[in-house]
């Protein structure tokens, strides 16, 4: 894949990534630049100042009209060319991409979240790596993350789940055997579910076959960051019912979660009677009232959670 070239920004040289790494069978990196970009799930506060200044420079935006809204790219260039990718091939988006590029060009392909979760950027990218053509990335803040932000809710919680799975049922693309829904929520942690609105009855089938608990948590956030954003809390045994009322279609994601049933777990980070490296133990059991430095070098170091 195409190296990553300097951030033309004045930063230092990038190191080669997974995502824009070379062969020794690569065309030499020539023209222009691509720039894929992570728009977020829709509100045009949620992009990265570093997102926003790509979009403001390019000489072309294609965007993805069906999931980005028009306003996440209004901050283009009056003489840019601003283009909704929704209707066309990969072929007919790489063209576009290809001219930009090699006359010279900036071009940001806007991706809805973030570029590394369900879209096409390591096709996009080997079209380009043939043509010689530098790219990179910049990341976005996806659809899970911005549901938990808008719910007020944590993915992990302390002695319920630390981690967090993000799937998807098996669709027109399929999953592999091992990743099928039902041995991922085995596990009994957080999961965040795309792509699979469309059959919320299968989805709430394969929740039910890993073992997950009926009266489990779970919110369904449709087109988050959206004007018409909508969330709704319902369970793992009562999912579908909720997914049809509402209406929730395209644009929906699943977040189970196992630690909003938990009761109030807390972290050690902050207890009185827990030394890190930044904090000591007191002889009453919190830290020394007497180090008004704040620094402390004696503590031993301890996993914060």
């Amino acid at each position: 894949m195409p190296i990553k070239d300097n951030d033309r920004s004045g930063g230092a040289p990038a190191a080669p990534s997974n995502a824009c790494r070379a062969d020794s069978s690569a065309p030499a990196s020539r023209g222009g630049h691509v720039w894929f970009v992570g728009a977020g799930p829709g509100d045009p506060e949620l992009l990265t100042l570093k997102a926003r200044r790509i979009i403001a420079e390019a000489d072309l935006v294609l965007y993805a009209g069906s999931l980005v809204p028009p306003q996440v790219v209004s901050c283009a260039r009056p003489d840019a060319r601003v283009i909704d990718s929704a209707p066309l091939t990969l072929e007919q988006t790489h063209a576009l991409l290809r001219e930009t590029a090699l006359a010279g060009g900036t071009a940001a392909r806007v991706h809805t979240g973030d570029p590394s979760l369900y879209g096409t950027v390591r096709e996009q990218m080997r079209l380009l790596h043939a043509e010689g053509i530098a790219c990179s990335v910049v990341p976005g803040v996806t659809a899970a993350f911005a549901a938990a932000a808008a719910a007020g809710v944590s993915f992990t919680a302390p002695e319920v789940t630390q981690s967090l799975v993000i799937t998807r049922l098996e669709g027109r693309t399929p999953v592999p055997e091992a990743e099928q829904l039902r041995e991922l929520a085995r596990h009994g942690s957080a999961m965040a579910v795309y792509l699979s609105a469309a059959a919320p009855e299968r989805l709430q089938e394969e929740l039910a076959a890993a073992g997950v608990a009926p009266h489990t948590p779970v919110l369904a956030a449709h087109r988050v960051g959206w004007p018409d954003e909508a969330l709704a809390w319902t369970t793992a045994g009562a999912l579908a019912d909720t997914v049809r009322a509402r209406g929730f279609s395209r644009q929906t994601v699943f977040l189970v979660l196992p630690g909003e049933a938990a009761g109030d777990t807390a972290s050690r980070l902050y207890a009185a009677d827990f030394a890190h490296g930044w904090r000591e133990i007191g002889a009453h059991g919190g830290t020394d009232p007497s180090d008004a430095s704040g620094v402390v070098g004696t503590a031993p170091k301890a996993d914060a959670n």
